[in-house]
Formats: structure tokens, sequence, C-alpha cells
């Protein structure tokens, strides 16, 4: 670990150096301050455990990292610290089945 590094609070992880959110490892309450890399930041709403938290600021369409990989874009301008979750995060996976009226999932007989 590299001493010089800005110090990040322990509760917050990150999965891959070059990914752009966080994971709680424990549930962080609205108002608590925690630190990210070396910025104190106060939680406007609730973090739920393994959550994302924005690791900085993101600009509308920003796509979001997770281990690495893109997992989805911002749907609007984010805060550091701010909670990613399916109110501002919108997934690039192709849905893989649909609900729409007239497809029906006929299962393969054998």
């Amino acid at each position: 670990m590299n001493s010089n590094a800005p110090h990040t609070d322990a509760r917050l992880i990150l999965l891959a150096p070059e990914d752009n959110c966080l994971i709680a490892a424990a549930r962080l309450a609205q108002g608590e301050t925690v630190e990210i890399e070396g910025e104190r930041v106060t939680l406007a709403k609730t973090i739920e455990l393994g959550h994302k938290v924005a690791r900085h600021s993101l600009a509308k369409d920003e796509k979001v990292l997770r281990y690495g990989a893109r997992i989805g874009h911002v749907n609007e301008p984010v805060a550091r610290g701010e909670h990613l979750h399916t109110h501002n995060l919108e997934s690039d996976y192709l849905p893989t089945y649909t609900h729409d009226a007239g497809h029906e999932f006929v299962p393969h007989k054998s």
C-alpha cells in the first residue's frame, strides 16, 4: 500500500484502480462524514451495504466503472460521495429477455 496515497475511509472499497465508484462495506448513515481520497464528504443519503458511491464527481452520461468494467452511465451529474443506484445510473447491458406484451417465454421441451 502506498503510504503517500490520499486516505479513503476503510468502509469504502475500491475494487480496481480505474474504477470511478467505491463499494460500501458497511451501512453508512445519511449525514455521516466519510473521507474519499483525502476529501471529507458528508453523505446526503444513507448508503446501504454493497451499494456504490461515486469516487469523484461524474458528468451526465459519464460511464461508471466497477472492477474495471463499464456497468452503465449516469443520467445526471453526480457529486463525489453520492449514492450510485437506479435513480441516477442506467445499465449499459442489453436485455436478454423482454416483458413486452406479445412476447411470451416458452420453455424448451426435452
